[in-house]
């Protein structure tokens, strides 16, 4: 059984043209053109986390009032811990 993850965060993420291409604009979705590319997201909780994605992952961005949410599917990354 698969799960979703999800974060929150105030601050933009930027995608590496290298790392990732975006693939939806609605839903706004990017996907990992490359293997184990890491994402380093800080959470409004003020927590930072580092996700390790693996080649086809895929990360939706959707805004929402001052911050932005982002989910993904479990099974597209390889490493989701705190930093």
């Amino acid at each position: 059984m698969t799960g979703m993850g999800l974060l929150y965060t105030k601050l933009y993420v930027d995608f590496e043209p290298d790392e990732w291409k975006q693939i939806s604009t609605t839903p706004i979705t990017f996907e990992t053109i490359q293997d184990n590319v890491s994402l380093e997201i800080m959470a409004t909780s003020q927590i930072s986390y580092r996700l390790q994605f693996k080649k086809g992952g895929k990360l939706n961005l959707f805004r929402v009032t001052g911050k932005f949410r982002l989910t993904w599917d479990n099974e597209d990354i390889q490493l989701n811990k705190k930093i």
